[in-house]
């Protein structure tokens, strides 16, 4: 939990990123149905939320992780997150791939880093887990020390609080679905009838709409 939660929810809301259609849902990489969307990549198309969020991340990260070498972003959603983040705090910056690459050198981590680096990563957005997961396994594989994650967003699905709970590495997130929800019924961007949707859709998001 941050201190950011309520603000960072209000700015999605504000600039359009987060998409209602239980009529039509969304079906995510997992197989997943869902009556939401949750698009951060919009933030960076905002000068001032994207600066605002960029401070927030970098404050998670200075006031929980003391020995930070290089800053890793997850592809393709927090390839630049992770960029503006590592610039402003001066340090080194790689990105994640989901897989290798099947051409070239067949590089999976793109940019220079050294073993034994202590490495944050940066994620746009946290669902079941899996993708997020499987990138910091990738740069502890690649011999680096993975100490933590700081995401923009979470749904915070048990499944995925149970799969973080069994490593070693420590995870922060600017916003969640409970915090996005409160704020939209706050400011009445989400009618009655779409609530009981999204209650109904956040206990059990993947038997929903099969």
């Amino acid at each position: 939990m941050t201190s950011f939660e309520k603000q960072v929810a209000k700015y999605l809301l504000e600039i359009g990123a987060v998409q209602l259609r239980p009529e039509e849902p969304f079906t995510w990489a997992s197989g997943w149905k869902s009556p939401i969307y949750c698009d951060n990549r919009k933030i960076l198309s905002y000068p001032e939320i994207r600066t605002k969020v960029c401070d927030f991340m970098v404050q998670t990260i200075n006031e929980h992780f003391k020995n930070v070498d290089v800053i890793a972003g997850v592809a393709t959603g927090a390839v630049a997150m992770g960029a503006l983040v590592a610039d402003r705090m001066n340090k080194p910056y790689i990105y994640i791939r989901p897989q290798p690459k099947d051409h070239g050198m067949g590089n999976q981590i793109e940019g220079v880093f050294n073993r034994g680096d202590r490495v944050i990563v940066i994620e746009d957005l946290i669902s079941t887990g899996t993708s997020s997961l499987n990138s910091a396994m990738a740069v502890s594989a690649a011999g680096c020390i993975v100490d933590g994650m700081v995401a923009i967003f979470s749904y915070n699905f048990p499944s995925a609080r149970r799969a973080f709970e069994n490593t070693s590495m420590e995870i922060y997130t600017l916003s969640n679905y409970d915090s996005l929800i409160e704020e939209a019924v706050a400011s009445g961007k989400i009618s009655e009838e779409n609530l009981e949707v999204l209650r109904d859709w956040r206990f059990h998001p993947d038997t929903w709409g099969v």
